[in-house]
């Protein structure tokens, strides 16, 4: 034994081990290499190259890439993006919820207003409307600025979370427990529109309702005590 190296990770480190190619065939009594790790400038060719070799070479061989080693953790990653999804949306629908009684106070409270201007002529149809704009303004406006928040905290993990880490002394993940040690981050567009689309158009429905109170505000009742 030359030395002992620790990569961090708990996986590699108890049982992972480097030997000379000579001493490993003389040990395990093989007569050359059973198996050959190729590494790719581009990794998300791998499915690609792997059914490539497949098809090209003969014989009794095992050929696998890295998407097909860990195809159990990837999947349990893609179930985790799709309920974190869902648990986001539930969150946006409980802020449209939280609209919805911002308007309905609104009408309430601007009774005496909305018979005002039914008496001067206004239509039903007008008075949804204006609940209808301020709230789909209310929603562009919020959503506006939570995604651009998202946004900022999304690029700042990179630098935000191992500040943190040294100001409290703490490490969020030890790499002798996780695959990794820094918690990455990636934007990806679509999901941005995605979730941007979704909190505008739960906004926009959450309108509805509260404008069409509106509209069925009776002008004599709600000035008998004007």
């Amino acid at each position: 034994m030359v030395g002992v190296f620790e990569s961090g990770h708990y996986e590699y480190d108890s049982t992972l081990a480097l030997i000379n190619i000579k001493d490993a065939e003389a040990l395990f009594r093989l007569p050359a290499p059973t198996g050959v790790r190729l590494r790719l400038t581009d990794m998300q060719r791998a499915p690609e190259v792997a059914h490539q070799l497949a098809r090209t070479l003969s014989g009794d061989l095992y050929i696998r890439d890295w998407t097909q080693q860990n195809k159990t953790w990837f999947s349990a990653v893609q179930i985790e993006k799709r309920m974190m999804f869902i648990i986001l949306t539930l969150i946006i629908a409980v802020a449209a919820f939280n609209l919805v009684s911002s308007l309905v106070m609104t009408v309430t409270n601007k009774q005496a207003d909305i018979a005002i201007l039914r008496t001067l002529g206004a239509q039903p149809g007008s008075i949804m409307k204006i609940f209808v704009i301020q709230g789909m303004t209310i929603g562009f406006v919020g959503t506006g600025i939570g995604v651009a928040l998202g946004c900022l905290i999304a690029w700042s993990i990179p630098w935000l979370v191992p500040m943190i880490e040294h100001l409290l002394h703490v490490q969020f993940l030890p790499p002798s427990v996780y695959f990794i040690s820094e918690l990455p981050s990636e934007l990806v567009p679509g999901d941005v529109v995605k979730i941007g689309v979704i909190a505008f158009l739960l906004s926009c429905l959450a309108t509805l309702y509260p404008s069409w109170r509106g509209a069925k505000v009776r002008p004599a009742e709600a000035l008998r005590y004007e």
